[in-house]
C-alpha cells in the first residue's frame, strides 16, 4: 500500500515538473506580469491627407512614416491615406477631433474657422520668398501659431512647406487684375480671405474640395484656380487649362496636427521619437519642395501646350494695390500683431 502511494506521489511530481518545463519553453523563460500586457503591441497612427503621393506633402508623409518606423524600432506604424480617400479637406479636421484619425496635414486655410488669427497667412503677397517663409515658420512666430491650437483639442506639431501659388485659367491670360473679371475660380472651402481676393477682381469664387478640382475644370464648370506647381502637375490641372501665370501671390503650407488625447496616451520615449522624425522630415521638405516645384514647372513647359506668363515686379505692384482693402479687413478682424511679426521676419 505504501509502495502504491509513493508511486502515485512520484507520478504527480514528474507530471508537475513536465508541465513546468513545457510552460517555461512556451514563455521563453519570462514570468507573466499582467502589467506588461500590451507593451509589445504596435501603435497605429492613421495619417490622412488630400493630395497625391508624389507631391511635397505626399512625399513628406512617406518619409515621416519611414523615419518613425526606424526610430521606434517598429513600435509605431504610420498608416498613410492620401488623395482624400478617407476624408476630404473639408472633413478631416472634424475627423481628427473626434478621434477617427490621429494625424492630418491641413492647409492654413482649413484652420481659419477654428483659429481666426491664421487668416493672416492667406493674405496675398504676405511672404517675400522662401527664406522669409522659413524664418517665420521655423522661429518664434511659428511657435506662436502652433500654440494657438492647444485649446482646440489638437496638438500642433510643426509646419510643412509646399510652395508659392500661381493662377491658371482656361479663358485668357491673367496678367492684370482686370483679366479676372467675369471668370469663376475654385477656392478651398472655408477660405474667406481667398474668396475676397477674387471678389476684389469681380471674379466668382467657388468652394470645391481639392479632389474635385480637375473634374470641375475639365467640364468647364469653373474657369480657373490657384495652386502650387506641384499640385498643378500631380493632378494634371495644366492639361485642362490654357494659361498659367507665375505670380507667387500666395503661399501654400500645411500644419501637422495630431489628436491631443491620443498624443497623451503615448509614452515620453515614443513622443520624443516621433518629434525627432518630424524635425528631420521638416528640414527635408523645406528644400525638397523648392526643387520639386522648379523641376515640375520645367516638365509642364516642355510637355504641354499651356501658355506660361511670368509677372514682372511692376505687374505685381498693380496686383498688390488692389489687395489693400483685403489687408484692412483682416487687420480689423484679428489685429495687426501677428501681421507685423511676420513682416519683421523678412530677409
Amino acid at each position: 500500500m505504501k509502495l502504491f502511494i509513493s508511486a502515485s506521489i512520484l507520478t504527480i511530481i514528474i507530471l508537475i515538473a513536465w508541465l513546468g518545463v513545457d510552460n517555461w519553453h512556451k514563455s521563453d523563460g519570462s514570468v507573466y506580469d499582467d502589467e506588461q500586457e500590451g507593451l509589445n503591441e504596435q501603435i497605429i497612427i492613421r495619417f490622412s491627407h488630400v493630395v497625391a503621393e508624389n507631391t511635397p506633402k505626399g512625399l513628406a508623409a512617406q518619409k515621416f512614416a519611414e523615419l518613425v518606423q526606424k526610430k521606434t524600432n517598429d513600435k509605431v506604424k504610420i498608416e498613410i491615406y492620401p488623395n482624400g480617400i478617407l476624408y476630404s479637406d473639408g472633413e478631416e479636421v472634424d475627423a481628427l477631433v473626434q478621434g477617427d484619425i490621429q494625424m492630418i496635414a491641413p492647409t492654413f486655410t482649413k484652420m481659419t474657422e477654428l483659429v481666426p488669427e491664421w487668416k493672416v497667412l492667406d493674405l496675398p503677397f504676405l511672404f517675400e520668398n522662401d527664406e522669409h517663409v522659413k524664418n517665420v515658420f521655423a522661429g518664434k512666430v511659428g511657435n506662436e501659431l502652433i500654440n494657438m491650437l492647444d485649446e482646440k483639442h489638437m496638438k500642433g506639431m510643426t509646419f510643412w512647406s509646399n510652395g508659392f501659388k500661381h493662377m491658371t485659367s482656361n479663358k485668357k491670360p491673367l496678367i492684370t487684375p482686370y483679366d479676372f473679371k467675369g471668370q469663376s475660380f475654385r477656392v478651398m472651402q472655408g477660405g474667406t480671405v481667398i474668396e475676397k481676393q477674387f471678389h476684389l477682381r469681380d471674379a466668382k469664387a467657388v468652394a470645391r474640395p481639392f479632389t474635385n478640382v480637375y473634374r470641375s475644370l475639365e467640364s468647364h464648370e469653373l474657369d480657373g484656380q490657384e495652386n502650387t506647381i506641384s499640385n498643378i502637375y500631380s493632378k494634371s490641372l495644366y492639361k485642362v487649362q490654357s494659361n498659367l501665370t507665375i505670380s507667387n501671390h500666395g503661399y501654400l503650407g500645411y500644419a501637422i496636427i495630431i489628436n491631443a488625447d491620443f498624443w497623451e496616451t503615448l509614452s515620453p520615449t515614443v513622443q520624443v521619437q516621433i518629434n525627432d522624425a518630424l524635425t528631420e522630415t521638416t528640414r527635408w521638405i523645406q528644400s525638397e519642395s523648392i526643387k520639386m516645384n522648379d523641376f515640375q514647372l520645367k516638365e509642364i513647359q516642355q510637355n504641354s501646350s499651356i501658355e506660361i506668363h511670368i509677372l514682372t515686379n511692376d505687374q505685381k505692384e498693380v496686383w498688390k494695390k488692389q489687395f489693400v482693402p483685403l489687408y484692412e479687413d483682416v487687420e480689423k478682424e484679428v489685429g495687426t500683431d501677428l501681421l507685423n511679426k511676420i513682416k519683421l521676419e523678412r530677409p
